[in-house]
């Protein structure tokens, strides 16, 4: 295969063609008139054939220039178009940023933040996946994804991690369940209820299942389902107690459709991971986008 053995002969070449002068070729490209004869002298001597005649007037193109120069144009405005796009892509006119999130954070935490992101930047194409934690995190390792939003805690000396805000987990259940919701249950009496939680593998199953295991009580729910959003709609409809996330149903507790269960011990909230590889830069829309991801 043959390498370009100079690029900055050919760029020398392009603008000696349209200049029809080593002298204003220079001038364009300030440097001097000997520095552009040398460099055309030595492209010549690669290619092996004179590329410019000169004349008292300037110079113009032989059979073998005009040949060259039909390329030489077409890979410097194929340069130049990649420099727009390049300047686009900072000015957020153009691209693309890779996401990967849970069903849960996706809707009440990613979306809002999408959401004024793209109104303000239309031109950047937005690709979302729903994934578990570990599923997001495999998938911004192996270049899938550009940004994750996980549940913490999350420890990987591969990743850049940063708390977008605090979750407290609770369990909820309909107007049925209201009147034990008037005082505090004890964790070992949630296996007299029918329980309602997301399915194993989910950080947040992992989260529960290990502060109730700690305190001797192993939870096995008659339903398991895979977000929260319907656990939500079966507490409502009186299946039993279901674990949520109490920021996400403060409308349907004020409401009265469900009531919190208060437990002896509250499950101490965890964090909303923004996780990104450290090894490898965003782009300036992905950078944009986790800029106006909500902190605290």
């Amino acid at each position: 295969m043959t390498m370009v053995e100079n690029l900055e002969w050919y760029r020398t070449f392009y603008f000696t063609a349209r200049a029809g002068s080593f002298s204003k070729a220079g001038e364009m490209l300030h440097i001097t008139q000997p520095a552009v004869t040398h460099s055309i002298k030595q492209l010549e001597t690669r290619l092996g054939g004179q590329l410019f005649h000169r004349t008292p007037k300037g110079v113009t193109l032989t059979a073998e220039g005009e040949a060259l120069l039909a390329y030489v144009e077409q890979a410097y405005h194929l340069i130049a178009a990649g420099e727009r796009k390049i300047s686009d892509m900072h000015d957020l006119l153009t691209g693309t940023i890779r996401i990967g999130a849970g069903d849960t954070l996706c809707k009440h935490y990613l979306l809002p933040a999408l959401q004024a992101f793209h109104a303000d930047y239309p031109g950047i194409r937005i690709q979302v996946v729903n994934r578990t934690t570990p599923e997001t995190i495999e998938m911004l390792k192996d270049g899938t994804i550009d940004v994750g939003i996980v549940n913490l805690p999350v420890e990987d000396r591969l990743l850049h991690v940063e708390e977008g805000g605090r979750l407290q987990d609770c369990f909820v259940a309909g107007p049925a369940y209201a009147h034990i919701a008037e005082q505090a249950l004890p964790w070992e009496r949630l296996s007299e209820y029918p329980l309602m939680m997301l399915e194993r593998g989910s950080r947040s199953r992992e989260f529960v299942d290990g502060f109730a295991s700690a305190r001797g009580c192993r939870l096995q729910p008659d339903i398991e389902l895979g977000s929260v959003d319907l656990l939500i709609e079966f507490a409502k409809r009186g299946f039993g107690m279901a674990c949520v996330i109490r920021q996400f149903v403060e409308r349907q507790l004020k409401s009265g459709e469900l009531f919190e269960i208060r437990l002896n011990e509250p499950l101490p909230s965890r964090g909303i991971g923004i996780v990104t590889l450290r090894s490898v830069p965003l782009s300036a829309a992905a950078r944009k986008l986790v800029g106006m991801l909500p902190r605290g």
